[in-house]
């Protein structure tokens, strides 16, 4: 059994709360190993971070470790809510607010041992039994799925012919919502794949590219049709700038598809 003190990087509440969950893992036997995503990865930890955590399991128990989950995760504190990730496409992931003084947002997912070298992000092994969860570690590496800049040219046009007629129906609170969904999928991604941060949506957007976050801003609207319709126009010009960085000799660019949808944007924008 080996145990790596992290709480040097942890703020409080968190590395109380880490370290009494460690010591209740550590004593049930079906489990191998904790490990530490995100934030106590890149140690950008603050007072508003939530805890992830990464639990090993032995592959016997996996069945019956996920039939326990969340009782597992009410026997490391004051438990007031959890519920499964499965709208996040992460069953194997509990979801739990612990608190309320403090007040703690803790993820807890359970992955069975064989399976940990499948991952996003290299994590930070914060106890394990005799080496086990840094030998699975090893049989893989970390991969963070980089946006693909093909697939979001095939789409984008035509997702701007969606936006634009919200904007001419008037459903602006659906406009609204396309109109944070580019943000989140293809501009923050692509603005922080050009600066070289991880392109997490628009995670950190802020710090890591401060120019292109204050651009962006011109994409937040007001419920108004007129001026959805110039956010989504500026969103176009952002994505245009960042496909001409980013693209490649084998970039195939939907030019007709691009030259109607923008048209059509156009003459709404201009009838509001």
């Amino acid at each position: 059994m080996h145990t790596i003190a992290v709480m040097d990087r942890v703020p409080e509440p968190h590395a109380s709360f880490l370290a009494a969950a460690l010591a209740q893992l550590q004593a049930d036997p079906r489990l191998v190993g904790v490990a530490g995503a995100g934030s106590l990865v890149t140690g950008g930890m603050d007072a508003y971070s939530d805890l992830d955590l990464i639990i090993a399991v032995e592959p016997a128990a996996v069945a019956a470790v996920m039939a326990e989950r969340e009782a597992i995760a009410r026997s490391l504190g004051p438990l007031l809510a959890a519920f499964t990730g499965e709208h996040v496409g992460e069953p194997r992931l509990i979801i739990a607010l612990y608190g309320p003084d403090p007040l703690l947002h803790v993820d807890l997912k359970f992955v069975a041992l064989d399976d940990v070298a499948t991952r996003v992000e290299d994590p930070r092994i914060l106890w394990e039994r005799d080496g086990r969860l840094t030998a699975a570690l090893g049989a893989g590496q970390a991969r963070f799925p980089a946006p693909d800049l093909q697939w979001i040219e095939d789409r984008f046009w035509i997702w701007v012919h969606y936006g634009a007629g919200k904007i001419g129906r008037g459903e602006l609170f659906e406009a609204l919502d396309f109109l944070g969904f580019l943000r989140g999928q293809v501009l923050g991604p692509l603005a922080l794949q050009q600066v070289g941060a991880r392109p997490a949506g628009v995670r950190r957007l802020e710090t890591a590219a401060p120019a292109f976050a204050a651009r962006l801003q011109a994409t937040l609207a007001e419920h108004d049709a007129r001026a959805i319709g110039q956010a989504l126009t500026v969103a176009v010009e952002l994505y245009r700038e960042l496909r001409a960085a980013l693209r490649t000799a084998a970039l195939r660019t939907g030019d007709a598809a691009e030259a109607a949808a923008t048209a059509y944007l156009a003459a709404i924008v201009a009838s509001r």
